[in-house]
C-alpha cells in the first residue's frame, strides 16, 4: 500500500508518550484512488526511539474513521520505519518484514503485517523535508488475540508452562533468523496469548536479528551479562529442554517448510535495493537448514544448547 504522512519527528520524540498523542492524517491509496483518515500518533519502543533518527510510531484510529477502508477493524497499529538515514535502511525494513512473513509459515499464531511505501513529509522549523521510505504496519496484540479466539495474557509465565509445540517452534524460528533479543518468560518482544487453556508465545520486533543485520544491532545481554556470541549474525539457541521427540517433530516440520520459506524470500527479491542484501538473506536462512539436516550440527547447536533454566 502507498501511504503519505506529515508530522514532526521531533515532536513525536519530545511531546508524545504512552498516553499523549498528536493529531495527524494518514493518506492512503487503494484501488487507484487516494483517500485519508484522521489518526492520532505517538512514539513507541525503547531502543529504536533512543537510537534511531525515525521514531517508531503507534497509530490510533477511530472506529468510524476506519469504516469502509482497509483499516476497518483496527483501532491500533504499529508502524515500523527504517532506523537511520543510511544506504541500507529500506533493505533492513524488508528483512524484518520478511521475518514476520516467515513466521506465518511456521505458526498459525502470528502478527499480521502489511508492507507500505511511505511518502513522509517531516515537519521542521524552517523547510520541511521529504523522505521516501519502506515500512510496514503490524496489527495490535488485542487484534491478534481476537482473530485467533484468545485473550492477551498480561502476567508473565515461564516458557515451560507455555504450549510445548508452539514454544519449540518459536525457539527454532528465533534461531533460524539469528535473534536472541527476546524473552518469552518476561514478554520482551513477545506477547502471550491465552487460548483454550494454553499459553502461546507470539514473537515480534526482529530488528536485532542476524538475518536483518542492522548496523546498530548489538548482542543481547541477560542480567547485564553479554551472551557468548561476538556478533548478531552468530546463532545461539535460546529455547528450553523438552522431550527430544518434540524437537524432532519440529525439526521435520521446518525441513518440510524449507521451500516455502525460501520462496517467500524470493518473492520479495524485487523489493531489495541491494542484490547483495537479498543474496545474504537467502544464504543466511540456508545455513540454518544445513544445521537442521546435519545430525551432528543439530545435536551440537540446538539440542546441546537447550537451556535447563
Amino acid at each position: 500500500m502507498n501511504i503519505s504522512m506529515k508530522y514532526s519527528n521531533k515532536d513525536i520524540k519530545k511531546v508524545t508518550n504512552d498516553s499523549t498523542y498528536i493529531d495527524s492524517y494518514l493518506v492512503f491509496e487503494t484501488e487507484n484512488k487516494w483517500d485519508s483518515l484522521e489518526v492520532r500518533i505517538r512514539q513507541r519502543g525503547n531502543f529504536r526511539l533512543k537510537n534511531c533518527y525515525y521514531a517508531p510510531i503507534k497509530v490510533k484510529i477511530k472506529k468510524k474513521e476506519a469504516k469502509n477502508t482497509p483499516f476497518e477493524g483496527h483501532k491500533n497499529l504499529k508502524l515500523v520505519l527504517p532506523c537511520l538515514i543510511q544506504r541500507d535502511n529500506n533493505d533492513n525494513v524488508i528483512k524484518e518484514y520478511l521475518a514476520y512473513k516467515l513466521y506465518e509459515i511456521v505458526s498459525p499464531f502470528h502478527f499480521q503485517t502489511r508492507l507500505v511505501e511511505i511518502n513522509y513529509e517531516e515537519v521542521k522549523t524552517k523547510n520541511n523535508r521529504t523522505h521516501e521510505l519502506k515500512g510496514f504496519f503490524i496489527e495490535d496484540d488485542k487484534h491478534v488475540a481476537k482473530r485467533i479466539g484468545g485473550k492477551v495474557l498480561a502476567s508473565n509465565t515461564h516458557p515451560m508452562n507455555q504450549m510445548a509445540l508452539e514454544s519449540v517452534k518459536n525457539s527454532f524460528f528465533q534461531f533460524m533468523i539469528g535473534n536472541t533479543d527476546f524473552s518469552n518468560a518476561y514478554q520482551h518482544n513477545s506477547k502471550s496469548i491465552f487460548l483454550e487453556g494454553q499459553i502461546i508465545p507470539v514473537p515480534y520486533d526482529f530488528d536485532m536479528a542476524g538475518m536483518v543485520n542492522a548496523s546498530y544491532a548489538t548482542v543481547s545481554q541477560i542480567n547485564d551479562k553479554k551472551l557468548e556470541i561476538e556478533k548478531v549474525t552468530q546463532r545461539m539457541y535460546r529455547g528450553f529442554q523438552r522431550d527430544p521427540n518434540l524437537f524432532n517433530q519440529v525439526r521435520i516440520e521446518f525441513i518440510a517448510n524449507r521451500l516455502p520459506i525460501l520462496e517467500a524470500i524470493q518473492k520479495c527479491e524485487y523489493l531489495f535495493e541491494s542484490e547483495k542484501e537479498y543474496i545474504g538473506t537467502i544464504n543466511y536462512i540456508e545455513e540454518f537448514f544445513e544445521i537442521l539436516i546435519n545430525d551432528r550440527k543439530f545435536q551440537r547447536e540446538i539440542l546441546g544448547m537447550a537451556r535447563r533454566n
